[in-house]
């Protein structure tokens, strides 16, 4: 009796059962391969982060229902602390997306020799370059909108109840579109110094130093995108007079508040500082410069959004001259 058995190698192509789904091949499939312990970890990162914030909001809002009331509750701290927690935490994305992610991109297969093996495929340079920028930048951009996004619906409630909580500094870049914004500029970055030093850790450290001089220029440029707006007093300055009242989540710019003279100019702070213990003298010589009242500069939380479109506008840009610059560099310089 002759017993009858199935050879897979000898059975037609056609006839084999096929995988059904779709399947990555060529430079996607590489860049997912080295980098997917990664892309793993922040996908599951963003998941998981997200879960939590919706959960601390639902506490949040069920706190407010039980307070009516239009200022917030005298124990809210205890909530707002989570939020400013959270934000904060959050703030650090455009450095790991720059020194984790960025840095060791392209100056991972430089040193290892992936680079060359993969040049000596039939794979262009262009198409490998535009792959491992596009898939981390896609993922980097989808995690850093929706934490963006879940963050900015957890601050509405309490948003607009209190003119204590920092719009233009905790919670400018780490609401809105300027989280993916940011992260996105320094992942780019990251990515283009890897690539001209050509090791790893060198990358990450030299990295490291360059996204944290960008964060300290953009916490000095990022008030100009606002227009300044100024509200005066023409009362005297007197010990009974009033300064300017600012409105509501309005942010008062330094130097804060200054002495407005009849003629419309202004004066520094420090005028007459040195008579300040008199306040007789004080005030006299403050009439002597013919000061009438006070001038306050200030930015209104209304324009915090036109101010991050703005701001991400800038930053997009920069990350397309970078992207622009990896991609011509590389085609030619990269091997």
């Amino acid at each position: 009796m002759t017993t009858l058995t199935h050879d897979p190698a000898r059975t037609p192509p056609d006839a084999r059962p096929s995988r059904k789904g779709p399947r990555f091949g060529g430079p996607i499939w590489l860049v997912w391969r080295q980098h997917r312990a990664a892309f793993w970890t922040l996908l599951a990162l963003t998941l998981l982060t997200t879960l939590a914030m919706v959960y601390l909001r639902g506490q949040l809002t069920d706190h407010l229902a039980a307070s009516p009331q239009k200022s917030l509750p005298p124990d809210i701290e205890k909530y707002t602390n989570r939020l400013f927690s959270v934000g904060n935490y959050l703030g650090y994305a455009p450095i790991l997306a720059g020194v984790l992610i960025g840095a060791p991109l392209i100056a991972g297969d430089l040193e290892s020799g992936t680079a060359k093996l993969v040049a000596a495929q039939s794979v262009s340079r262009l198409r490998w370059l535009t792959t491992k920028l596009a898939m981390p930048a896609a993922l980097i951009a989808l995690s850093t909108t929706t934490l963006g996004a879940v963050l900015t619906w957890w601050w509405n409630p309490i948003r607009s109840r209190t003119d204590n909580l920092g719009w233009a500094s905790g919670g400018f870049d780490v609401t809105g579109i300027m989280p993916a914004a940011y992260a996105l500029l320094t992942f780019t970055v990251g990515a283009a110094i890897g690539m001209l030093l050509r090791r790893t850790l060198v990358s990450m450290v030299v990295t490291l130093g360059t996204v944290v001089a960008i964060g300290y220029i953009w916490d000095s440029f990022r008030l100009n995108l606002g227009h300044v707006l100024s509200v005066t007093t023409h009362k005297g300055v007197g010990p009974d007079a009033r300064h300017p009242e600012l409105p509501a989540g309005a942010l008062e710019l330094d130097p804060s508040t200054h002495f407005l003279t009849d003629s419309g100019a202004r004066l520094d702070w420090t005028t007459c500082l040195d008579q300040i213990e008199n306040t007789r003298a004080h005030t006299s010589c403050l009439e002597s410069k013919h000061v009438i009242g006070y001038a306050a500069d200030y930015l209104p939380a209304s324009q915090m959004q036109p101010m991050q479109w703005l701001g991400a506008a800038v930053m997009l840009t920069a990350t397309a001259a970078i992207v622009t610059f990896i991609i011509v560099w590389g085609r030619k310089r990269l091997l």
